[in-house]
């Protein structure tokens, strides 16, 4: 199974990279732009058998190690 866990900054934190990339746009002539969020993304390829295990298994790593859970948030996407 495919995962992809996409983590952002929480609501409230300071993202230098987003408003810089903000600005940028803005500079560029881009209208429109009312905030950029910069974050990352992490793909797993799990042998699960099924959707359920695959999302379970990818919460457990996030919460252990991939996500700083105090500044960050993030969301599951299985794929088969």
């Amino acid at each position: 199974m495919k995962v992809t866990l996409n983590v952002f900054l929480k609501e409230g934190i300071l993202d230098p990279q987003g408003k810089a990339t903000a600005h940028a746009l803005e500079v560029m002539g881009f209208e429109g732009v009312n905030g950029v969020r910069i974050g990352k993304q992490i793909v797993l390829d799990l042998a699960c058998s099924d959707e359920v295990s695959a999302r379970a298994e990818a919460e457990k790593m996030a919460s252990d190690l991939l996500v700083n859970g105090v500044i960050e948030e993030y969301t599951i996407e299985v794929a088969a």
